[in-house]
């Protein structure tokens, strides 16, 4: 068991699991960093044992729970019971958190670091990625926390991980805001998708193709499209009626991404504005852009 330090909300509670390679292992140690007491790989008939001791004594920091595939009598069927338990007596304060990233990209992982992946003893890699994701499947469908790490940094990973369980977060509905490329595939943890494809493609100006939607010249060229006011007036309505009202839900965090071709241009000057647009209204707001420096 190891222990951070900082002053954190008490008598919260996170169990922490996900793919094998998808970064669980270096979130414990962030969130460790950020304040929180961490106990990885504990065997799970003492998950029990850890709440009831965290439930004991408020003035504890916020405990984070590891556990995954190699956890001693793992069992994805059990474990959502025992969250199921844990909910009932302590409330919102339970959270499970779902680590994880497309298949090559954890494939990958697993070559470049020379691990081997703790299904596939008598199986390719990818072969136990696949067991893997089956086995956890109903775990991911009831995770109230998605992280998708497949194009995340180890220093950006820190800061999601800090915007959302610092204990200096601010109160309310946080909001991530994400430009990405369709071609890279829907982002994982994404509540709501909008398709920029329709608008003007500066790609084919060639003064624009280098630029991207950060930079004035973009911008003023995907406002003169013609339906650019209208989707603007429409977005801005859709988002300030839905905020509000996922707040009132209890819902801590919320998604917007929006996608183009190739991440560069349409989609970054959206999540730039509609960001911006958000925070004005008093919202917690951090953006994002995944796939620009593809």
């Amino acid at each position: 068991m190891t222990t951070g330090t900082g002053d954190v909300e008490p008598s919260q509670v996170m169990l922490v699991t996900g793919m094998s390679g998808a970064g669980k292992s270096s979130a414990l140690k962030m969130l460790e960093d950020l304040g929180w007491e961490v106990v990885d790989n504990v065997p799970q008939s003492m998950l029990g044992m850890l709440i009831t001791l965290e439930e004991s004594d408020e003035s504890r920091p916020p405990l984070a729970i590891g556990i995954n595939s190699r956890t001693r009598g793992f069992d994805p069927a059990e474990l959502i019971e025992h969250l199921d338990r844990f909910r009932d007596r302590i409330g919102h304060a339970a959270t499970l958190c779902f680590f994880d990233a497309d298949g090559e990209v954890l494939q990958r992982r697993f070559t470049e670091t020379r691990r081997r992946h703790p299904l596939a003893d008598d199986r390719s890699v990818m072969d136990g990625i696949r067991h893997e994701r089956q086995l956890l499947s109903r775990l991911r469908d009831r995770a109230s926390q998605l992280i998708d790490t497949s194009d995340v940094s180890l220093p950006e990973l820190r800061e999601l991980l800090k915007t959302r369980f610092s204990p200096s977060r601010p109160p309310g509905l946080q909001v991530f805001v994400t430009s990405f490329s369709f071609k890279r595939g829907l982002p994982r943890e994404a509540d709501l998708v909008f398709d920029v494809r329709f608008l003007r493609n500066p790609y084919y100006e060639a003064d624009l193709r280098e630029m991207s939607g950060a930079d004035l010249p973009v911008q003023d060229f995907i406002q003169t499209d013609p339906a650019w006011p209208e989707f603007r007036e429409r977005i801005e309505g859709l988002l300030g009626f839905l905020t509000p009202r996922y707040g009132r839900e209890g819902k801590s965090y919320l998604t917007v991404a929006f996608g183009c071709t190739g991440g560069r241009h349409r989609s970054v000057f959206s999540a730039e504005l509609f960001g911006e647009r958000l925070r004005a209204e008093g919202h917690h707001v951090t953006v994002r852009h995944r796939d620009l420096r593809q």
